[in-house]
């Protein structure tokens, strides 16, 4: 980290004391602007880094309800409103156990960077809840979806803050939060929240677009080196909206995808994984990854372990935060990866992306490689605010466009300050420009 921003590291961790995922986040972004306040020392001169690590507001509020043998039940409910430079506030909620303050704030920081190298005019922010709604009832969470938004409407609105989906956050539960804003603002907004179902606001390609965009990315990657996914061994991690999505544009580029996880193991399937198959038992039943094995000739389940023990060409982690570790990223690489795409919010840890950088693996940062999720909701709000919806070859084809930008505009920068390839000094760059800038013709806010 470059010496001048060694001070406003130490004060976030001074002001942010336990928040380690956060910290995390933000010191990924501060080793790679030391050039760029070296070259342009108006930044540090007008505290935009300093700005840019508080978020404009944070949210904390009680959520009761009550479950289906009528017992009160208490989470906690977050809503940390980052930045607002480009546009209004834009992230996701996640309903998780593991969900607390800092998680919000790591997610919500990664989400300034990832908005701004879209293109889009929407600013950062994040959301969700200690909740898990994992083997509970509809009507329950449909209860404390109703709850969770009776406090967070007052915060929300379509030219103010307009969450949508993450972990835990599908249709469902998207469904359940706009019926109740609309209940208790009187208003049928559609534009307030994205990830909604196709007749009533939302758009097609979103549900696919955070996996086919980390495919593009990664095959965007590929080309710089005149090579491509076809032909490829691809391993994907996770089981869930983002890794199904991309185990099907992997395979439509002539991939074969053989592993994808869960929280009990991995599935390693030499033949190729049957989409099919795997959207049955994990998207229709909400199986685990064994149910899969058990139905599949060939394939076998590996309790436990790391998926990223099974040789890959391509990587695709898509499953949560730093679940791919150093000694992961060595095996790997012994392993001969070509390229590395992160369609999860920060999955490789610091040393793992030190280890593919330094062996020269094709590394597409969150941040960079999975925004396909957020710019496809942006073209979502366009459709609302026009009353307008496209077709899916329209959606799909501006999202192909977006992430080829985003390719483009990361490679161009980490060219222009002498480190070409490195598309996590490009994204971290380009995005931070493109705020500060905003924040610096904005005056102090």
């Amino acid at each position: 980290m470059d010496e001048t921003l060694t001070p406003i590291y130490e004060q976030v961790l001074r002001r942010n004391p336990g928040e380690l995922e956060f910290h995390q986040a933000v010191r990924e972004v501060f080793d790679s602007l030391g050039p760029v306040v070296r070259k342009h020392p108006h930044y540090t001169e007008a505290a935009v880094l300093q700005r840019l690590c508080e978020p404009e507001r944070q949210i904390i509020f009680r959520v009761p309800w009550v479950d289906d043998r009528g017992q009160v039940q208490i989470h906690r409910g977050f809503r940390v409103q980052y930045s607002s430079a480009l546009g209004p506030y834009k992230g996701g909620l996640r309903f998780h156990p593991s969900v607390y303050l800092g998680i919000v704030k790591f997610l919500g920081f990664e989400q300034i960077f990832k908005n701004a190298l879209t293109g889009m005019p929407i600013g950062g922010g994040k959301g969700g809840s200690d909740f898990d709604p994992r083997g509970r009832s509809d009507g329950e969470v449909m209860r404390f979806c109703q709850s969770f938004m009776t406090e967070l409407h007052r915060h929300i609105g379509e030219h103010t803050d307009v969450p949508a989906g993450d972990i835990g956050v599908g249709g469902r539960e998207i469904g359940y939060l706009f019926g109740q804003y609309k209940r208790m603002t009187n208003r049928y907004e559609s534009g307030v929240l994205t990830g909604k179902g196709l007749t009533w606001g939302g758009s097609l390609v979103r549900t696919e677009a955070t996996g086919y965009g980390t495919v593009l990315f990664a095959e965007r990657m590929l080309g710089t080196r005149g090579e491509g996914l076809d032909g490829r061994t691809v391993g994907v991690s996770g089981a869930g909206n983002v890794a199904v999505h991309a185990v099907e544009k992997a395979q439509a580029l002539g991939a074969r995808v053989v592993t994808f996880s869960d929280s009990s193991g991995y599935v390693v399937d030499p033949a190729g994984v049957d989409l099919e198959l795997l959207r049955d038992v994990k998207v229709e039943h909400r199986g685990r990854a064994e149910d899969y094995a058990a139905r599949r000739p060939g394939a076998r389940f590996v309790a436990g372990g790391s998926v990223w023990d099974v040789p890959a060409d391509v990587a695709l982690p898509c499953a949560t935060q730093n679940e791919l570790d150093e000694a992961a990223a060595r095996r790997l690489v012994a392993h001969g990866v070509r390229a590395v795409a992160e369609g999860a919010n920060m999955p490789c840890t610091p040393g793992a992306v030190a280890v593919l950088r330094e062996a020269g693996v094709l590394f597409g940062p969150g941040k960079a490689a999975n925004a396909g999720g957020v710019a496809t909701s942006a073209l979502e709000m366009q459709q609302n605010a026009s009353r307008d919806s496209w077709t899916f070859e329209h959606t799909e084809s501006r999202l192909s466009e977006i992430m080829t930008a985003i390719h483009d505009r990361c490679a161009a920068t980490a060219e222009e300050y002498g480190r070409p390839g490195d598309y996590v000094l490009g994204a971290n760059v380009a995005g931070f420009r493109r705020v500060a800038d905003a924040m610096l013709a904005q005056g102090l806010t």
